[in-house]
């Protein structure tokens, strides 16, 4: 790879002032939207009169557009266009005019923008381009950008300083780059050569240059080794393994069924530092009458991590397969997609499977001794405003205090309530007591609790300075009950508010 070429690509870009703000500028945040839906139209409208270098490089590599020599040369004139098409970014359109050459992009290249612990930033990914651009269903081979579970995956990593990350099926190296952010080190690896070059590109073009890239399967590149942290989206898509079913190497892990996670989840005890934590995106399968949560603990068990999974979704096995065809470029309404639904329902039949769930999976090595976390959970609803990863963090180190201190220690703390909490109360009309209260989490994963009377009176009191004891035994007095028996009561839904976040524990 190029360097030299790289770093004049790089300049050419920070001089065209190419990046999120500027494009949203030039094409308006309606054009945003219907770019995440597939469709580019509103964005060229907003492109046809600009002249600016960024309106020419976006024609390209973000709507797919081929573009005439002459206008490539001036929004690139320090590459240059021989220097695009020796870093594989265009290719000369065979049969255009020697006089108005036209030159066919070959790479999607575009901004992403985000918000981390370290602040906001900007990276520019090169990856395949889509379906959009292609005018077809993407190939086998296709190395995909910035989507939508990447970004989740990346909101969801915990970036507090570690020594080392394994971004496990890097892809284009979206993880790697955010992981290099907060890690000496960083190992990529990824079953395709194609999708390391893109990353390693990705690397160099962003500046980063603390990334490894590795050839192989799943865990093979780092067999022996241990980190401090492991991200992965890996290919969990479950898809038929019949004939004429097309295989995508970004998505597909070419294990039956949901396999893959569960091979992930059980291989990564043997990669994980003590206290290293794993993070994952992944799906699962609801088989007959069995609840998928069953199956996750069969996963866990004996691998001797903490577990916490969360699930976000679970769809027919209709809706699921309709996802994916269409995720492939495949259209619906033809023969094509019509021919490739039968398979996947034949598939999903025959053995037994109903639903798909999705979610996210934390695990963790503990430090010594046995797991003490195994929480399974279904969160459906919007998440909160505020960084996830962070969410995380503090929500195992909530649990890590919760166990340490014990009972008695959770009723001598001396608790406060996040910031991020307010309360809801709803009232038939002209009551004087409320029907329903409910707590609601701005932040993290935005959820929501049931309070009654005593709980509701318990969370309004913690300001840090009375004991869950104390405030216990005063709302025992105010409802003329025994003390005792109240903060025993209680006990269960203060440690399930300080895991969620909603009350604070000392150490936060």
């Amino acid at each position: 790879m190029n360097s030299a070429l790289i770093a004049r690509l790089r300049d050419d870009l920070a001089a065209a002032r190419y990046g999120v703000e500027t494009l949203t500028a030039l094409w308006g945040v309606e054009a945003d939207a219907g770019l995440f839906r597939g469709q580019r139209v509103p964005a060229l409208r907003g492109l046809e009169n600009s002249v600016a270098p960024a309106a020419r490089l976006a024609r390209a590599f973000v709507l797919g557009l081929a573009v005439e020599r002459g206008a490539l040369e001036a929004a690139l004139p320090s590459l240059g266009v021989d220097g695009a098409i020796e870093l594989g970014l265009v290719e000369l359109v065979e049969g255009s005019s020697d006089a108005a050459p036209v030159l066919r992009p070959l790479l999607d290249l575009r901004p992403y923008s985000f918000v981390d612990a370290h602040g906001a930033s900007e990276f520019t990914i090169a990856s395949d381009l889509g379906e959009l651009a292609l005018g077809h269903a993407i190939p086998p081979h296709h190395v995909l950008g910035v989507g939508g579970a990447s970004m989740t995956l990346s909101g969801l990593m915990i970036d507090e300083p570690v020594d080392s990350v394994l971004d496990l099926g890097t892809g284009c190296g979206i993880q790697a780059l955010h992981a290099a952010r907060h890690a000496r080190r960083v190992v990529a690896t990824d079953i395709s050569q194609r999708a390391l070059d893109l990353a390693a590109l990705n690397a160099q073009l962003n500046g980063i240059d603390s990334i490894e890239f590795r050839l192989g399967s799943l865990f093979e590149p780092v067999a022996g080794e241990r980190f401090d942290q492991i991200v992965s989206n890996p290919p969990f898509v479950i898809t038929p393994r019949v004939d004429g079913v097309p295989a995508y190497e970004y998505r597909d892990g070419g294990l039956v069924g949901d396999a893959l996670v569960a091979q992930v989840v059980q291989d990564a005890a043997e990669h994980l530092a003590p206290g290293g934590v794993a993070q994952l995106l992944g799906n699962w399968e609801y088989r007959g009458g069995v609840d998928a949560f069953d199956r996750l603990d069969g996963w866990l068990d004996g691998t001797g991590l903490d577990a916490w999974i969360v699930e976000r979704e679970v769809q027919s096995v209709e809706q699921y397969a309709e996802t994916w065809i269409r995720d492939g470029g495949t259209r619906s309404g033809t023969a094509e997609f019509d021919r490739l639904y039968g398979a996947w329902l034949d598939d999903f039949a025959a053995r037994g499977v109903t639903r798909v769930g999705f979610g996210y999976m934390t695990l963790r090595m503990p430090e010594r001794g046995s797991p003490t976390l195994r929480r399974l959970e279904r969160l459906d609803g919007p998440l909160g405003n505020d960084s996830h990863g962070s969410h995380i963090a503090a929500t195992l180190r909530a649990h890590d205090w919760l166990t340490t201190v014990g009972e008695e220690g959770l009723a001598d703390a001396r608790l406060t309530l996040a910031g991020d909490v307010t309360e809801e109360r709803h009232y038939w009309p002209g009551d004087e007591h409320p029907t329903v209260m409910t707590l609601r989490q701005g932040g993290g994963f935005a959820r929501s609790l049931p309070l009654d009377t005593a709980v509701a009176a318990l969370v309004g009191a913690c300001d840090g300075e009375l004991s869950i004891r104390a405030i216990a035994g005063a709302i025992a007095e105010l409802l003329d009950v025994d003390g005792g028996a109240l903060l025993e009561e209680l006990l269960p839904s203060v440690r399930e508010l300080v895991l969620a976040g909603v009350l604070l524990s000392p150490a936060e």
